[in-house]
């Protein structure tokens, strides 16, 4: 249990965090969710998430959503690059069931993690 655990060093806490990220940001999209992350220089990634109200209506749907990321970040969490990941939710989101999400999540995982490896042109 001790390897997988979802600590604090392991969320983005300040919008400060979160501007970092969208300055620079590599992402990773699909209909309902948007994955956006940036290399950063500590030793595990960390998460953000963003859920507005007038994209998920309901609180409850809201708190599903983001227990679900939280999860399927603290599962992946050893798999993915060393970079700042802010989930951005769309429309439509809280229609997925939460297996739909986790394969989901699942997917964008993998491309944000193929992405990081890439090296950076231009």
């Amino acid at each position: 249990m001790g390897e997988n655990q979802f600590s604090r060093e392991l969320r983005l806490l300040t919008p400060t965090h979160f501007e970092n990220v969208f300055q620079q940001a590599i992402p990773a999209v699909s209909p309902q969710l948007t994955l956006l992350a940036r290399l950063n220089n500590l030793d595990n990634p960390r998460i953000g998430i963003t859920l507005s109200k007038k994209r998920v209506r309901r609180a409850h749907d809201r708190n599903r959503i983001k227990r679900i990321v939280r999860e399927s970040f603290r599962l992946h969490q050893h798999k993915l690059p060393h970079a700042d990941i802010v989930v951005v939710g769309k429309s439509g989101l809280d229609q997925l069931t939460n297996a739909q999400l986790f394969e989901l999540l699942e997917r964008l995982w993998k491309k944000i993690t193929h992405r990081c490896s890439q090296p950076v042109s231009g």
